[in-house]
């Protein structure tokens, strides 16, 4: 049996609630700069080589933590990556950023 820390599948419908619910979390968006300047869910942080330093000195390891990509493909590996980080609530938005913003144009912010 592994003991290798991973990450949970995350339904949009539940990152909705938890939005309408105010719960505290660390949004992390994965895409490339020009895409997430286009529009990201409100509250998310870009992550990338750069800005993973920081991320790693300011965010709650215990505070669930959800990583967005395209199409909730590369943010299963980044979430994979960031447990065996030490982040204890990894989730990977499933269907990603398109289908975020094709279920909840509203909360795209840009």
């Amino acid at each position: 049996m592994s003991d290798e820390k991973s990450f949970t599948h995350l339904a949009p419908t539940t990152l909705a609630q938890w939005l309408e619910s105010a719960r505290e979390l660390t949004l992390v968006d994965i895409r490339d700069p020009l895409s997430y300047s286009q529009g990201h869910i409100p509250g998310s942080h870009h992550l990338d080589n750069a800005s993973v330093a920081e991320l790693f000195e300011q965010a709650p390891r215990e505070r669930p933590m959800v990583v967005v990509c395209y199409h909730g493909h590369s943010s299963q590996q980044a979430a994979t990556w960031l447990a065996a980080q030490g982040f204890s609530d990894v989730y990977s938005l499933d269907g990603g950023f398109t289908d975020w913003a094709a279920r909840h144009p509203e909360r795209v912010e840009n």
